[in-house]
């Protein structure tokens, strides 16, 4: 059996369809993969963002069914800090590394106006490490933890007015570098009526003011109606609990209070239970999916472009990887000859200009010392003028005093010649 190619150009390909006689096997690819993929375990990040008590903690305790044991956050935090946690989960055979980042001390500082910016700074921080370890010669995609976040539940504070402009402000930042689901917390804090023109004029402002939130997929035929409807209920009004009521023979998760109790599984209470479904069971690989494909390949265009690569040259034609690095290289190089070239006529140029001064300093030491040594010259003739003075005024002195010691003696003859 044999597979003809016809090329009809080089970007259009046709392929004929052939029948086999007989069974092959390539029909277990899907068991394959399936196979493969639970063996080496999925991974999945949750970024959860809103001001402290919320109640975002116990959500993520109630939407994966245990106990992350966080810490309350204070309300004093100056700033805004991001902590995330990696934990194990397993479920059947299927292993889940689950990272939930929370953002401490959101919305809490009176200068609201950089709330966002420590949360772009660490998506973007993810998607750098993934990024690098994709350029690296020698990756380990496979080993590496891909620590990129795949979906940010934004919580909305249960106001009934509408969204407040920070949270308007740090969603528009976020809608292009990650998927936003936003869930309104603590549901159970206004009433049904109020709750349904909490969500419509939520809906309405996002739209107002162009933000992209995800919506669930509805290409697959096998959930499209399901995804459909849901996407008719964002956002979700929710409900979590971490305490357990017994309500008939059952334990369920609810919140108790002195007018009733509100069960966080009954549909007719919140909107859990569609959170969970289409968060978890329906939509966590297209989640996933979208982040690699959209966000990070968004990210990564600009980052390369950043560096200089393209896809095209100036002539918008098609131009490799390599080509690009190629010319950046020459580039670089031709820009550190310049460099080199301007750095040695600097240095050329100062030491001219030290040689100079070097000069005029040795041309004025030069002129001090010959004005030095005529001073000296001077001085030594005057001195020896003195000199010669002075014995000349000796030698005339000794001969004075000779005369005088001659005629002392004369006069002392005479006087005895006369006795």
């Amino acid at each position: 059996m044999s597979v003809e190619v016809d090329f009809v150009d080089k970007k259009e390909v046709h392929l004929r369809t052939l029948k086999q006689s007989g069974h092959v096997g390539f029909d277990s690819l899907p068991d394959q993969l399936v196979n493969k993929s639970v063996q080496n375990g999925f991974v999945f990040n949750v970024m959860c963002i809103g001001e402290t008590g919320l109640g975002k903690s116990t959500l993520m305790d109630t939407l994966f069914n245990t106990s992350f044991e966080s810490t309350p956050s204070p309300h004093t935090l100056p700033s805004v800090k991001l902590k995330a946690h990696t934990y194990e989960l397993q479920e059947s055979n299927v292993r889940l590394k689950l990272t939930i980042c929370d953002t401490v001390g959101y919305g809490d500082q009176i200068n609201k106006d950089d709330s966002f910016k420590a949360v772009v700074d660490y998506i973007d921080a993810q998607f750098e490490n993934y990024l690098q370890e994709e350029l690296k010669i020698k990756r380990s995609l496979v080993s590496c933890h891909d620590s990129r976040i795949h979906i940010c539940l934004y919580f909305i504070c249960p106001t009934g007015h509408g969204l407040k402009s920070l949270d308007l402000v740090c969603m528009k930042k976020l809608d292009s570098k990650v998927n936003i689901i936003p869930v309104i917390a603590k549901a159970d804090t206004i009433s049904k009526v109020e709750l349904q023109r909490f969500k419509a004029k939520i809906i309405q402002e996002l739209n107002a003011n162009g933000v992209h939130i995800y919506q669930f997929p509805t290409d697959d035929e096998t959930v499209a109606e399901t995804n459909t409807s849901m996407n008719s209920h964002i956002p979700f009004a929710v409900v979590g609990s971490t305490e357990f009521i017994k309500v008939g023979n059952k334990l369920i998760r609810a919140r108790q209070y002195p007018w009733g109790t509100v069960q966080v599984e009954n549909e007719t209470h919140c909107d859990f239970v569609k959170l969970r479904e289409m968060l978890i069971r329906t939509n966590m690989e297209d989640m996933r999916e979208k982040t690699h494909t959209r966000h990070y390949e968004l990210y990564r265009q600009k980052r390369l472009e950043q560096m200089g690569f393209s896809d095209v040259d100036s002539d918008n034609k098609p131009i490799s990887f390599q080509q690009t690095f190629e010319a950046k290289r020459s580039n670089h190089l031709a820009e550190l000859q310049s460099k080199e070239e301007e750095v040695r006529q600097m240095f050329v140029q100062r030491v001219k200009e030290k040689e100079a001064e070097l000069k005029e300093s040795e041309k004025d030491l030069h002129a001090k010392f010959e004005k030095l040594k005529r001073d000296h010259a001077e001085e030594k003739r005057k001195l020896e003028e003195s000199r010669k003075a002075l014995e000349e005024d000796y030698l005339d002195f000794q001969r004075r005093k000779q005369q005088l010691a001659t005629a002392h003696h004369t006069l002392t003859l005479g006087k005895s010649k006369k006795k």
